[in-house]
Order: structure tokens, then C-alpha cells, then sequence
């Protein structure tokens, strides 16, 4: 067994997709969930952990779990090998063939943001790290909360983490990609952050791939500060503190976002626990789609003036492209959530996210000033809200909305709404394809048998190869591929047949093995055997009737000699069926 063999083999493929998507057993084996690569509001993504594979039947993604995480995380196949071997505590082999440049950069780099993480941390803790623990103290950081959040610290004389990383070797490639450093026009480096506070950045697996520093000098322009983008760092693709939060989303069915990393640590050490920020940008597909496969309820809460108040209205299309159900928290008091935590307490937080306003009637507010009271007021009002509903994806919950908005704002005209309904009402669907399944039961059984239980092709591959009526199957290219592979003496599963077909043909298998309700106890080769003499039966049975005929026929036309030699290959036939008669 090879290494990426021994990884698959080690690992359970829903184990791994559940730490993205949220997965439900649906009978069997099979586990379905939202996909997390399109959206889409009723599951079309199923697991399958006997054949190691997903599928969804709505974009047409699907692989073993190397495809999952390389999809997923955008990574290389030497990464995604050496991630999973990692996680499963498999030594990796020291072999040049386990990684390719790119990966080995990545690495570097990533080794460079751990080394960065511990330096900064010793520099909050060391005397030149005093005056960041003052700035910790005063906004209420505790040094145990500061060390939960690696909080570090990075001084201001330009070169203590060059030279730490120059001590390891690195080269000045690797330096520069690593955006740690900077590099001037002479071609000397220095450290990108300076006297800085240092917040460390981790991707939803938990690994430092990048820093926010926020200034502790009054006069310093940039307040905050984040690393570039970089191999391992792209800042539309991940939350921070996401791979602390993903279980508190769970728990509670929902996501709180807030605007900065102080927010961040304030609510979570006020002991909610469901709480992300985004780093720096408006929210991306990809964003959402992390936290999508956790939960589809979110909650905004930024800061209460008019920048965080456009900031929510920025965020909202997004949000209701990929089918999130989407609240806005206000604060009073001209307060953060970090302020308001510590000056109201976790339990009035906690009640404000509670009591949250739907977005809709969020935005009706503050559109309402803009408006008069009277009939034509309203319409006005109501016609500024069209674009906004119309961002709804579905439709049902779009006319839903639609009503629930025309009463908020008070409109009774039978006219009007139905005018509003109208405007909103109309947009596409999208269509999950459906998977094809006109296959007989015999078919199904037999494919499941012969790809889950290695005993099983020794044992029907000859039996099967006799049935002459699989050549008309639907599912013959799957039969044939399976064969051939018997016939190389190379192994049968799920990927290896999957990747000796066409597209069609893998969305029938995928379909065969991932939409079935089947459990374990119908991969046993005495299934396999029922369904086989099923198949001979009936194709002996097709022959009978096919000679009957022929006999019938040779009789009227008198080809009496012919109707004998007929009548003796039938009852050759019924001595098979019927050997001790």
C-alpha cells in the first residue's frame, strides 16, 4: 500500500467534510448536506463513507476525500496529502515525490508564521513588551485571554523576527513571499511590523497564516495593519476566529460577525461563543460558504453609526445570494460589542443578539425618515425596498417577505401589493439536477457488492460475464469498466471504476451508490449471488419465451424439422432449470 493509500484508508471522509458541512444521516450509510461549493437551500451534496466519496447532483462536484480538501481549501494534492496525514498522525515519508515547489514554499512560509507567532508572544511577555500589556490592560484583555488569542507583540527596532527567520535558513525568496518582511530597493529586508500589537490570523483549521497589528503610537497613520495576501493567506477566503467559533455556531444555529479583532475577543471572553469577524473585507462567496456549512442564520453587529450601519447595508447581498437568513444588532449607547460587554454585561449582550431585527425590517427603519406618512409615502417607501427583496433567492421566501414588509410599513391597497409581489416575485430559481435513477433494483445491488466488498468480483465477475442482458443495461459501461479492471487483477472501488468513465456515467454511479438508502448488511456476496441468479433467471426465462415463439412460428409454416430441433434446445433449457426432472 502506498502512502496516499495508507492516508485514505485512515481517514473518514465524513469526519473531514463535517468539519465544513453540516451532515445528516439519510439513511444506510449515505450523510447529505447544503454543498458547500454553490448555493443552494435543499441538500444535493451527499458522503458516502463505505466508498470513501461525495457527490453533489447540483454543480456536479465530486471526489475522494483528496478532492474534498483540495477544493476546499485550495490547495495542491501534496498538501491536501500531507494535511490529512498530519491531522491523522501518519508519519510522512521524507521523499522528494510527497511535495512539489509550490508545496515546499507553502510550508516555508507556513513554518515562518509559527516561528513569527512565538517570537511576538515572548516579546508581549519580555520588557520591551510593556507598554502592549498597559494597552491590553486598559481595553480589559486579561494576560489568560491575551494567550488564548496568541496576542503577541512586535517591537519597533525593524529586525528582531528577520533575524530570527535568517537563523533558520530561510532563503530571501522565501523572505519575501512570506509577507513578513519587507524588502526596500537595495534589496535589504526588515520586519513589515513595527511596534504593533499582533493579533494572529488562522485559517478554519486552526494554522497561523497571517497577522493584524494595530499601532500602539497615537501618530501612526495605519491604525491596523494586516499582512499581504500570500500563498497560504487570502483574505476573502477566511474569518477570524472562525476555528474557534465553527462549534459555538452550531450549537446556537447561528453566526454573530462583528467588525474587528478587539470585538472578537470582548464577545467571546464575554462567553458567546459563536463570534467571527471578517478580515478586513466585505463578505465573499467563499466567507459565507465556510460558514454556511455550519449554520444558515446570522446575526451582524457593527459599529453603531452610519459607517457601520452602511457597512451591514454592504454585506447584505452576499448574505441573501447564497440563501443566509440575516439580522442586524444595534447597540445603544454609541458602543462596540467589546465596550458593551464589559460595560452592560454578557447576559444584556446576549439579549440584544437574541432580540436582533430581520434585516428587512432593519432596513424599512432607516429608509422610513426618507418617506412621508401619508398614501404616496408609503408606495415610495415600499417601491425603495424592491432591489433589496429581490436579492432573495427563493421565491416562496421572497413573496413571504414581501407581505411581511407591506404590513411593517402599512400598506393595505390590494394594488400595491400585488404590484410589490409582482416586482419581487418573478426572478429564476435555480434548479438542482436531479440525479438519474432509472436502474433496477439487480443493477444496484450487484454494482454496491462488487465496489464495497473485495471479496465479491472473484466470486460474481464470471457468473456476471455469462448474462448476455448486461450488455443492454443502463448501467453496461459501469459493468464493462468494472471487468476490465478484474481482468488487469488491478483493485475494485468506488474512484477506481469512477475514473475509467465518462461524465455520464459517473453521475449514474455517483447516483447508484450515493443516493440509495442501502446499508451495510447489502454489500455481502450472498446478495450479490441473489441477484445474479435473478439476472440468469430471467434471462433463461427471456430465452423459453423467445424459443416458444419460434416454435410456434416453424409449426404454421410447416417447417416441422425445425420446430423439432427447437422444441429439443427447450427442454435442454428447462433440464437446466429443473435438473432432477
Amino acid at each position: 500500500m502506498d502512502f496516499r493509500d495508507q492516508v485514505k484508508s485512515s481517514v473518514d471522509i465524513v469526519q473531514v467534510v463535517g468539519e465544513y458541512v453540516r451532515l445528516r444521516k439519510a439513511g444506510g450509510s449515505r450523510y447529505i448536506g447544503l454543498c458547500p461549493f454553490h448555493n443552494e437551500k435543499t441538500p444535493s451534496f451527499g458522503v458516502h463513507p463505505v466508498y470513501q466519496y461525495y457527490k453533489c447532483f447540483g454543480c456536479g462536484e465530486g471526489g475522494d476525500v483528496f478532492n474534498f480538501v483540495m477544493k476546499i481549501d485550495g490547495l495542491s494534492f501534496w498538501e491536501a496529502l500531507k494535511l490529512l496525514a498530519e491531522r491523522n498522525g501518519i508519519p510522512i515519508p521524507k521523499r522528494n515525490e510527497y511535495s512539489d515547489p509550490e508545496t515546499r514554499q507553502r510550508a516555508a512560509i507556513s513554518q515562518m508564521h509559527e516561528i513569527a507567532e512565538q517570537a511576538f508572544r515572548e516579546h508581549l511577555k519580555s520588557p520591551v513588551g510593556a507598554e502592549a500589556r498597559a494597552y491590553l490592560e486598559k481595553r480589559g484583555v486579561a494576560p489568560a485571554v491575551a494567550e488564548e488569542f496568541g496576542i503577541g507583540y512586535a517591537d519597533g527596532g525593524g529586525r528582531f523576527l528577520l533575524r530570527k527567520l535568517q537563523e533558520q535558513s530561510f532563503n530571501a525568496e522565501q523572505l519575501e513571499a512570506s509577507g513578513l518582511v519587507g524588502r526596500r530597493d537595495d534589496g535589504t529586508f526588515y520586519d513589515r511590523f513595527r511596534n504593533r500589537l499582533m493579533f494572529p490570523i488562522h485559517n478554519h483549521m486552526g494554522k497561523v497564516i497571517a497577522f493584524g497589528g494595530r499601532a500602539l503610537d497615537p501618530n501612526e497613520q495605519a491604525k491596523y495593519l494586516n499582512s499581504p495576501e500570500t500563498l497560504i493567506y487570502k483574505k476573502s477566503n477566511v474569518l477570524y476566529n472562525l476555528h474557534r467559533a465553527k462549534k459555538g455556531i452550531r450549537d446556537n444555529d447561528r453566526t454573530l460577525v462583528v467588525e474587528g479583532y478587539m470585538d472578537v475577543i470582548g464577545v467571546w471572553t464575554a462567553g458567546i461563543r459563536e463570534v467571527v469577524a471578517p478580515c478586513g473585507t466585505s463578505f465573499t462567496s467563499q466567507q459565507i460558504k465556510l460558514l454556511k456549512g455550519h449554520s444558515l442564520r446570522i446575526v451582524l453587529n457593527f459599529d453603531p453609526d452610519d459607517a457601520g450601519a452602511n457597512a451591514a447595508e454592504k454585506y447584505i447581498g452576499p448574505l441573501l445570494d447564497e440563501g443566509m437568513h440575516v439580522r442586524i444588532l444595534e447597540l445603544d449607547g454609541d458602543l462596540d460589542p467589546d465596550e458593551y460587554c464589559k460595560e452592560r454585561g454578557a447576559d444584556a449582550y446576549r439579549a440584544r443578539v437574541e432580540s436582533a431585527k430581520d434585516y428587512f425590517t432593519w432596513l424599512a427603519d432607516r429608509r422610513r425618515d426618507k418617506f412621508g406618512s401619508g398614501a404616496e409615502g408609503k408606495i415610495g417607501w415600499l417601491k425603495s425596498m424592491l432591489p433589496d427583496i429581490g436579492k432573495v433567492s427563493d421565491r416562496i421566501e421572497r413573496l413571504v417577505i414581501a407581505g411581511e414588509v407591506a404590513s411593517y410599513i402599512g400598506i393595505t391597497e390590494k394594488q400595491a401589493l400585488e404590484e410589490f409581489r409582482k416586482a419581487v416575485g418573478g426572478r429564476r430559481t435555480e434548479m438542482t439536477a436531479s440525479a438519474p435513477v432509472n436502474v433496477s433494483p439487480n443493477e444496484k445491488r450487484l454494482l454496491r457488492v462488487l465496489l464495497a466488498n473485495p471479496e465479491a468480483p472473484d466470486a460474481l465477475i464470471p457468473g456476471l460475464k455469462t448474462v448476455a442482458a448486461i450488455g443492454q443495461m443502463a448501467t453496461r459501461r459501469i459493468f464493462e469498466a468494472v471487468f476490465a479492471q478484474h481482468d488487469a487483477k488491478a483493485s475494485i472501488g468506488f474512484n477506481e471504476i469512477h475514473d475509467r468513465l465518462n461524465e455520464e456515467d459517473r453521475v449514474l454511479l455517483a447516483a447508484i451508490v450515493l443516493l440509495d438508502e442501502a446499508d451495510e448488511s447489502q454489500h455481502n456476496i450472498e446478495q450479490g449471488m441473489a441477484c445474479l441468479h435473478s439476472l440468469q433467471a430471467a434471462e433463461i426465462e427471456s430465452r423459453r419465451a423467445a424459443l416458444k415463439a419460434r416454435i410456434k412460428e416453424a409449426e404454421r409454416n410447416g417447417n416441422l424439422e425445425e420446430a423439432l430441433r427447437l422444441s429439443e434446445e427447450l427442454n435442454s433449457i428447462r433440464r437446466i432449470i429443473s435438473p432432477q426432472k
